[in-house]
């Protein structure tokens, strides 16, 4: 590990072990690209979460069409906007203030995407919309210590990974699983 810039003239030096956690964060995204690349999502939830999960989702070459935030403002739309302007994978997505899930069943409907990401609530867009719900912001009242897993940092990147994948391949297998007909894949 060597000196990373930190500010005029200051630098300052990664630590190995968090070197280590961000090679493993990286090489894990690399390994995933087969299975996220061109996915479609819709995210809700406070416009931090929103933000920073539309971020993630554009750095695995997927698309967050519909980012979502009743208690989002218009700057906070103007800078999502920008945020898909910035990325070949943001053309066709938008940000959604003072709007709620009600109205995001509505875009569900009318735009399909892949997968929704959010918290316990989507479950009813879930049933609704056929939608496959990734349950990965506050609050998750229907999943047992869910709360307890870390969503920050590398190591919280890392099981926002696992928890997409999780999702991907759940929807897969129930794809592929009769037998003789569409298990050819069915691991």
């Amino acid at each position: 590990s060597g000196p990373t810039y930190r500010g005029p003239g200051e630098f300052k030096t990664i630590p190995e072990a968090l070197r280590l956690e961000r090679g493993r964060l990286v090489d894990a995204m690399a390994d995933s690209q087969a299975y996220l690349h061109g996915k479609r999502y819709a995210i809700f939830g406070d416009p931090d979460f929103v933000e920073a999960m539309a971020r993630f989702i554009l750095e695995t070459g997927g698309e967050p069409v519909h980012c979502l935030s009743t208690n989002g403002g218009k700057e906070w739309a103007e800078g999502m906007q920008k945020l898909f302007d910035g990325s070949p994978f943001g053309k066709d997505c938008k940000a959604y203030a003072h709007k709620d899930l009600w109205h995001l069943r509505s875009l569900l409907f009318t735009e399909p995407v892949d997968f929704l990401i959010g918290n316990s609530h989507g479950k009813y867009l879930e049933r609704d919309t056929k939608t496959p719900l990734i349950r990965l912001t506050f609050p998750i009242f229907d999943r047992h210590h869910h709360h307890r897993f870390p969503v920050i940092g590398y190591q919280g990147a890392i099981r926002i990974l696992v928890q997409i994948h999780d999702k991907i391949f759940d929807e897969l297998d129930g794809q592929s699983n009769v037998a003789g007909k569409t298990d050819i894949s069915f691991e």
